[in-house]
């Protein structure tokens, strides 16, 4: 499977990736107005613009010329060579044929290259997403709730080792 850094002229097609993935992804596990608020908030043609600019590294990957997922990532710790997934997802017609596990290989490659010594990222403790990054390598190694707004994100932080 394809899988290319995104540039700045990406950003409408990951905002509409976003807009496609979240609401079948995200509809039983947080509220309609959390979704929309989310949405709003990080995945506009102009927020993602900014995480770019912000030195976030974002990834399309690519089936028949077409994007059917994307994930973001960057170094959170220098000192601790610590990099952080902050957005990985894929179109529900594309889950379980690997394009997951393929984002992931390509970003822990990336960052095993830099000299990383982990990749951290943080999911919805109710997201059925848990086992897959399990499958992956990752443990829960906190528990966390983050205020977002009026709402908050009931995550586990999860970590893997690049050491292997």
């Amino acid at each position: 499977m394809p899988i290319r850094i995104a540039t700045l002229n990406d950003v409408d097609v990951i905002s509409s990736l976003a807009e496609a993935i979240w609401w079948p992804s995200y509809r039983d596990i947080i509220p309609d107005e959390q979704i929309a608020l989310m949405l709003q908030n990080m995945y506009t043609v102009e927020a993602l613009k900014e995480q770019l600019l912000e030195g976030i590294t974002f990834l399309l990957a690519e089936e028949n010329n077409s994007a059917v997922g994307f994930a973001g990532f960057s170094l959170i710790d220098p000192k601790r060579k610590l990099y952080k997934i902050h957005k990985l997802y894929v179109l529900p017609s594309q889950q379980g044929k690997g394009t997951g596990k393929a984002l992931i290989t390509y970003i822990a490659e990336h960052c095993k290259q830099q000299d990383g010594l982990a990749l951290q990222l943080n999911v919805n403790r109710n997201n059925p997403a848990l086992s897959f990054y399990q499958k992956q390598g990752f443990n829960i190694v906190a528990e966390v709730d983050i205020p977002y707004y009026r709402f908050f994100m009931n995550d586990y932080v999860m970590e893997m080792s690049l050491l292997k």
